[in-house]
């Protein structure tokens, strides 16, 4: 299945580029996943940058993806339930599984409306650059929990 983790921004630091490619070379093997940072330019207040950030989603989005916004209203879970989940979405999604960091001011209610899934990383606040580190080797945990791969111990 294919599956995407698209985030609002673009990322800064160097180490958080490392990380981000390193795991997305470890998921490779295991699945076909693409990266995309939705970078907005010219929006200048808060409104405009919520605006602008839906515009770019929904602009990438196709007909049949299964979307899973990460959230800190979604459902928390924990490594082993994620990996079953993810398990689960995979046997029954034909499109595909699209998960979204949004920006520093959340998501817009036309993203809301059309998110399949709510997934929260954590109670704590994480900076949206490290959310990308965090989920990233929380979807490689994942697929060595279901592949019985040594790596989750």
């Amino acid at each position: 299945m294919k599956t995407a983790f698209w985030v609002c921004g673009k990322t800064k630091q160097k180490f958080i580029a490392e990380g981000i490619s390193f795991y997305l070379q470890r998921i490779r093997p295991f699945a076909e996943i693409s990266y995309q940072e939705l970078e907005v330019k010219k929006a200048q207040t808060k409104e405009e940058i919520i605006r602008a950030e839906a515009d770019m989603i929904l602009k990438n989005l196709k007909t049949g993806d299964y979307i899973v916004l990460l959230d800190e209203k979604g459902e928390m879970l924990s490594s082993v339930d994620f990996a079953s989940s993810l398990s689960g979405l995979f046997s029954k999604t034909s499109g595909r599984l699209v998960f979204i960091g949004g920006g520093p001011y959340g998501f817009s209610e036309s993203i809301y409306s059309k998110a399949n899934y709510l997934l929260s990383l954590s109670k704590m606040t994480l900076t949206h650059e490290l959310v990308r580190i965090f989920f990233l080797e929380q979807l490689y945990r994942a697929f060595t929990i279901l592949k019985n791969h040594p790596y989750h111990h």
